[in-house]
């Protein structure tokens, strides 16, 4: 992950817009980010974390605005921060929340929301991922592999949290560790298992209450019986105090023993009862058996008295029913006399109405046919009417039509004039823009050529000016090149002139010359500088010359590189008059937009034109669709003029003078109705006469047969229903109490009676059964008691039983959740390190402490280096005093000693290595957990000033091999040596209206 730049306006300390290319100021590897206090330094870095996560690190997101307050109150706070990660170049902008002024605003302001919008360069463009808060940090997140916490631990290294951290707790430590690695799931996990724990220990509570509550239903049953425990139960065996399924068994066979006792005294209570109870049954039976021979003897001696009166109404029920016989006949020949004189009536009334009515009352029937007949004709020319009124309706609405269609068409006509002539106007429009619309192509191929040609001048432009640069650099390479080569051979030449020196200076008075062989030295050459000084001087100045050859050589592409460039943009137009390309620009963008607008009118023009066409069609069509239907409705009307004048005719002739054939019709109608009522009432006369002379002749028949003189004789013997069947009752009812005590006499009940009586056994009085039946009862009553108090035994004796099965199917199925509840509890007072954890170690310290270890294995790479050697960093998982919770524990391990002791121990400048190696192996090892994202931009926080200089040293080489593989380093730091070595700086400049930002190169400069 690489910052390229960042620019930021109204944000912090930061009044106005401050842009910095990242790009330009790590060139080098290597910047410094100096400031005074309170100017802006850390408002960088939380501009950078702002526009990446939208919040800034720690309290600083809560404990002040994001926007400065320097700002003009209408300036919107934004940052913009261009990355690159993965492969991919983003460009993220984020506005936070504020407070904008407003007229209407609550208060003078208006809340601005905040806004982000998310950008990613593909094939040279930028384009628009989302402009969604959340969607732009989650696909933030997913390139980055981090979050704001691991960000700002691995990219923004706070030496001075670190250095807290190695002198705090390990009980301290834990929150920031937490943090960094995400560990809040094992935190979870021992959260989990107490739940778990807690649930099934629950669950095992709930099992023994349910063991208890069956314990306590079984003494309750017992209890029940009112039996005392035996005292051996109570005090235990010599095993020890008895279990409870040994007390359950105890209660249900001391159950049993009393149920068996209860059910023996019950069965002899049962069979005294039964004998009692057998001696008031035979005693009740004698007394029921003679009280029934009473009551029969004086139902008999009545039966006789009423003998006499009983046969009396047998005599006059038999002649009632000789009579009753003719009843029928006689009744025929009442209702057949009264039906004649009512038929005679009704004759004589509808001859009246006839004679009233003017009417032919001689000869009803034909005239009713006659009325039929003309009725008949006369409804079936009823439709015709209706029709004849139809007609004229028809006729009625079509005039109203037609007169319709002559108004509309007087409308059509003017609105088909108005289209017609806006048609035409739109027509001459149209034509002149045809011809420059036409030109579109032709002008936006113009407008491009123009736009390149200025971009072709502006580029030639600025390729002078860089081939001048690149001359003025190839010139001064060449001659520091020949400048150099001459000093190299200068020396070079002194170095072997020099030789005669070194060989006078080994000569030795009596020893011959190396190169003469002569053993006089008369004139030794003079000696100057030594070989070896000379030698090194010559290959300095070797060296000095291949690099500027080098250099000579790179100058030379360069140069070669901008005279090709120059020939090719002036081959391309670039050494065109700047005045004139941006004159022709001017004018093709001029054509362009006229032939652009030109378009536009064009197809407004057309749609208009097109939707003129169309309605003057539609109003045409229209116009010819009522023409057609004014000429359908005259043909229709002459039709229908003829039909009506066809039916009026006709229909006129058989009204006679009604209104209506219906009227005609209605008045036939009473008239056929009193014709009809005249020949009705002629039939029912001549038909009641024929029904009275044959009733009359069948009862005259009858009289005789059943021996009536008369009818009237009959009609005297005729009883009404009531007096007859009160006798036919009072017959049936003697008869019934005959056969009743024949069969009652013969019953076994009183013949037994009867021999009792003539033996002399009478029955008990009514006290002495009384007397029988108390004793019979008491019995009776002990007999259930006992029977109750054996069944209740037995049901406990059941119910024990049961429980006891109960009891030991809960007992059985509760070990498994008791096994289970005391794992649980184990491993979750393991997992928070209680229990048998010795280390006092929980899960989430066990995991951090890898992590840990991890760290601090990465750490000791740095500080080896940063302190010569010297120390090193080891985790210790050594157990804490008094109980206290271990596992993240830190030590320092001196290799020149070889003891270990406390980080806490270390000096300032110690602890400052320490603390900027733990920070940079703590970037590593969270770069790696967050998915191995190659972090090419690192902040390092304060501290140098507490290191001599050979510490400083030592450390500043430690940081430029952070460097390696194109990585940018930038150093927050108030230290002035700091400044003299890193050439590259970003300063920060505070002021009385804001802070800015400048790029300085103090090498450059």
């Amino acid at each position: 992950m690489r910052i390229h730049r960042l620019e930021m306006t109204a944000f912090g300390p930061f009044a106005g817009l401050q842009s910095i290319d990242f790009d330009q100021l790590g060139a080098q590897g290597l910047f410094l980010l100096n400031g005074a206090t309170g100017a802006g330094k850390t408002s960088v870095l939380d501009a950078i974390c702002f526009a990446l996560y939208g919040s800034v690190p720690g309290a600083r997101q809560d404990g002040k605005r994001l926007r400065s307050d320097h700002a003009e109150p209408t300036a919107e706070p934004s940052v913009v921060c261009e990355f690159s990660a993965r492969g991919r170049r983003f460009e993220v902008t984020r506005s936070p929340a504020w407070d904008r002024p407003s007229a209407r605003g609550r208060k003078g302001f208006t809340t601005q929301q905040a806004k982000t919008l998310l950008r990613e360069r593909v094939k040279g463009s930028w384009e628009e991922k989302t402009s969604r808060n959340d969607e732009a940090g989650v696909e933030i997140g997913d390139v980055l592999g981090m979050d704001r916490e691991q960000f700002t631990r691995v990219v923004m290294l706070p030496q001075g949290d670190f250095a807290a951290f190695l002198r705090s707790k390990a009980s301290d430590r834990l929150d920031l560790l937490q943090k960094l690695f995400g560990t809040q799931r094992f935190e979870a996990i021992e959260q989990q298992l107490a739940l778990q724990a807690n649930a099934a220990r629950a669950k095992v509570q709930e099992s023994e209450n349910e063991l208890q509550l069956l314990l306590q239903r079984a003494e309750a049953e017992f209890a029940q019986l009112g039996m005392e425990e035996s005292e051996d139960l109570a005090l235990g065996t010599d095993e020890g105090a008895p279990t409870n399924e040994t007390r359950l068994e105890y209660l249900e066979e001391q159950a049993r023993l009393e149920s068996a006792a209860r059910q023996q005294d019950a069965s002899s209570a049962e069979a005294a009862a039964l004998q009692l109870a057998d001696k008031f049954n035979s005693a009740r039976e004698r007394v029921q058996r003679h009280a029934k021979l009473d009551a029969a003897t004086r139902r008999q001696v009545a039966l006789a008295a009423g003998a006499a009166e009983v046969h009396e109404f047998r005599d006059r029920l038999g002649r009632h029913r000789k009579a009753a016989v003719l009843g029928g006949q006689l009744e025929g020949v009442d209702r057949a006399t009264k039906a004649l004189h009512l038929a005679a009536s009704k004759a004589e009334s509808a001859t009246a109405k006839l004679t009233a009515a003017t009417l032919d009352a001689s000869d009803p029937a034909a005239g009713l046919a006659r009325v039929q007949k003309t009725t008949a004709v006369l409804e079936a020319r009823v439709p015709d009417e209706q029709k004849l009124e139809d007609i004229t309706a028809r006729l009625g609405a079509l005039k109203v039509a037609a007169e319709q269609r002559e108004s509309s068409k007087e409308v059509r006509s003017l609105a088909l004039a108005a289209v017609r002539a806006e048609a035409t106007a739109l027509e001459t429009r149209i034509a002149p823009l045809e011809a420059v619309a036409g030109e579109l192509p032709l002008r936006e191929v113009e407008a491009a050529a123009a736009q390149n040609t200025v971009k072709t001048v502006a580029r030639y432009t600025s390729s002078l000016e860089s081939l001048s640069v690149a001359g003025k650099r190839h010139a001064l390479a060449r001659a520091l090149s020949q400048d150099l080569r001459q000093l190299w051979l200068d020396l070079r030449e002194t170095r072997l002139a020099n030789a005669a020196a070194e060989l006078a200076a080994k000569l030795r008075e009596g020893e011959g010359c190396p190169v003469c062989g002569s053993v006089e030295h008369p004139s030794p050459a003079a000696a100057g500088l030594t070989a070896l000084a000379l030698a090194q001087e010559e290959q300095s100045a070797h060296e000095r010359y291949d690099a500027s050859e080098h250099d000579l050589l790179q100058a030379a592409a360069e140069l070669a590189a901008a005279e090709q460039e120059v020939a090719v943009l002036a081959a391309q137009g670039g050494d065109l008059d700047p005045n004139e390309a941006a004159s022709t620009e001017t004018v093709a963008r001029e054509a362009l937009a006229s032939a652009r607008s030109a378009v536009e009118g064009l197809k407004q023009g057309t749609t208009d034109l097109k939707r003129a066409l169309e309605h003057i069609a539609r109003l045409e069509d229209e116009q010819r669709q009522e023409e057609t239907a004014a000429a359908q409705a005259e043909s229709t009307m002459a039709l229908l003029l003829e039909q009506r004048g066809a039916l009026d005719s006709v229909l006129s002739g058989l009204r006679d003078g009604f209104g209506t054939l219906r009227g005609r019709i209605e008045a036939l109608d009473g008239k056929r109705e009193l014709l009809q009522h005249a020949v009705t009432a002629s039939v029912q006369l001549e038909r009641a006469r024929e029904v009275l002379a044959d009733t009359s002749t069948a009862l005259e028949r009858a009289l005789s047969v059943n021996g009536f003189e008369t009818a009237e004789t009959a009609r005297l013997e005729i009883l009404d229903e009531k007096h007859a069947a009160r006798l036919d009752e009072a017959i049936r009812a003697a008869e019934t109490e005959s056969a009743r005590l024949a069969e009652l006499f013969e019953s076994e009940d009183l013949v037994l009676a009867a021999k009792e009586a003539r033996i002399g056994e009478v029955p008990l009085t009514a006290v002495e059964l009384a007397a029988v039946e108390h004793e019979a009862g008491h019995a009776a009553e002990t007999g259930r008691r006992m029977a109750l108090a054996a069944g209740l035994a037995a049901r406990t004796v059941a119910t024990l039983a049961t429980i006891r099965l109960q009891y030991e199917e809960a007992a059985a199925s509760g070990r498994g959740p008791r096994e289970r509840a005391r794992v649980l509890s184990e491993l979750a007072e393991t997992a928070r390190g209680a229990g048998d954890n010795g280390y006092k170690m929980s899960l989430n310290s066990y995991v951090l402490a890898a992590r840990l270890e991890q760290v601090a294995a990465a750490a000791s790479e740095r500080l080896i280096a940063m302190s010569d050697g010297r120390y090193t960093l080891q985790h210790t998982d050594a157990k804490a005093a008094r109980g206290a919770k271990s596992g993240l524990g830190l030590e320092v391990v001196d290799e020149w000693t070889g003891q270990r002791r406390d980080t806490a121990t270390l000096s300032g400048g110690e602890s400052f290595m320490a603390s900027l190696a733990l920070a940079l192996g703590l970037a590593d090892v969270v770069q790696q957990e967050a998915g191995g994202v190659d972090i090419e931009t690192l902040f390092v926080d304060e501290g140098f000033g507490s290191l001599d200089e050979q510490s400083l040293e030592q450390v500043m080489d430690a940081l430029e091999g952070l460097r390696d593989g194109g990585r940018v380093v930038g150093l927050v730091s108030h230290v002035a040596e700091m400044k003299q070595r890193i050439s590259s700086q970003l300063q920060v400049i505070k002021g009385r209206n804001g802070s800015t930002v400048r790029i300085v190169d103090a090498a450059a400069a």
